[in-house]
């Protein structure tokens, strides 16, 4: 599958952007029906068999390295504690508090590239980091 660069990341950040949206929607009604842990679980359970499918059917390669396939879990495990702590928390609070800090790994891994990976650190950068904190402040009152 050959995108072109820009248009591929606006495309696929836009489907990002709205299927994420629905899904925080969606789990928060179905932690206040069922125990959100176990709704965690079904949600990632069929993510995962949707993620296997397209691999299946995508020209994806099958190809594991030790270090790609340690990432790659490291990767789910965090993940599968964001989606445990999503689901609890919808349960335990607002849909608009928990989905906007949640929405903010963002900066987390903005601050992660600038500290670990050495990207560079620009005015234009911070400002944006600090508009984006302001803007869930002001979001979650």
């Amino acid at each position: 599958m050959d995108f072109p660069q820009i248009g591929s990341a606006v495309f696929f950040g836009s489907i990002t952007m709205v299927t994420w949206g629905i899904w925080v929607v969606l789990g928060n009604a179905a932690s206040e029906s069922i125990d959100p842990r176990t709704a965690a679980a079904i949600s990632y359970l069929v993510a995962g068999l949707l993620a296997l499918g397209f691999v299946i059917v995508s020209d994806a390669s099958f190809a594991i390295n030790a270090r790609g396939g340690l990432l790659a879990g490291v990767a789910g495990l965090f993940t599968g504690i964001g989606l445990i702590s999503m689901y609890v928390g919808l349960s335990a609070g607002s849909t608009t508090t928990v989905s906007t800090l949640g929405a903010m790994y963002f900066v987390v891994a903005a601050i992660i590239g600038m500290i670990v990976f050495g990207e560079k650190v620009t005015a234009t950068r911070l400002a944006g980091i600090a508009f984006a904190v302001l803007g869930v402040v002001l979001v979650a009152r």
